[in-house]
């Protein structure tokens, strides 16, 4: 019998760690599949929830939030590309001169689980921006992407030029943060086991499989 599982992944549309770790994540399901049964959540955390809808230079904001000098980014920059590279994620760095507000795709979210296209979403979000460079608080362009993860774009437009699913997103960011969870990807197994950072494909296959034995010794 397989074991079940529920993983919430906790994480932001513009964090490309948040991409590597679900990659990872993903083929590290896919490797334990006889053995996992896993239903898998996207939970909203904002990496900079007071940015505006303009969006700032990418590299002024790291400079800034970071202290990192212009080699610094570059080289962080080429670690992202490399790492995204071995588990099947194309960044166009190139594409991406700014970061944005995010908010309003994690309300677009919220509403695909209710759909049964959550991760579709997700995973077309992550592409759009790291490999397109397309804003995420821009709502045509958050409109475009639903629609092509199969969701109703009227509806979509709808949410959008409305708060609906504000206070449950916003709940939802601060459970995690009420919980202790201040960097992203934070993933949580069971609601008892965490894993951060986007770890290497073996460290998450690794990780299942120990919980899973767990649970059945339990």
């Amino acid at each position: 019998m397989k074991s079940r599982m529920k993983i919430d992944f906790v994480s932001d549309v513009s964090c490309p760690w948040c991409a590597i770790g679900l990659k990872s994540l993903e083929q590290a399901l896919a490797r334990v599949d006889d053995r996992i049964e896993a239903e898998l959540h996207f939970q909203p955390f904002e990496l900079n929830p007071q940015m505006p809808p303009e969006g700032q230079d990418i590299v002024e904001h790291i400079r800034q939030k970071y202290g990192s000098s212009a080699s610094d980014v570059e080289r962080n920059r080429a670690a992202i590309r490399q790492r995204g590279a071995e588990v099947g994620f194309t960044f166009n760095m190139e594409q991406r001169g700014r970061i944005y507000n995010t908010f309003d795709a994690h309300r677009l979210l919220h509403w695909a689980a209710l759909e049964g296209r959550q991760q579709v979403l997700k995973e077309a979000l992550l592409r759009a921006y790291f490999g397109e460079g397309r804003n995420p608080a821009d709502h045509q362009v958050l409109v475009e992407i639903a629609q092509a993860s199969g969701l109703d774009p009227l509806r979509a437009k709808a949410i959008l030029e409305s708060d609906e699913y504000a206070a449950e997103t916003r709940a939802q960011e601060q459970f995690y943060l009420d919980h202790g969870i201040h960097s992203v990807p934070a993933i949580v197994i069971n609601q008892r086991h965490l894993i951060s950072g986007g770890q290497p494909v073996e460290v998450f296959e690794r990780a299942l499989l120990q919980i899973a034995a767990e649970s059945s010794a339990a």
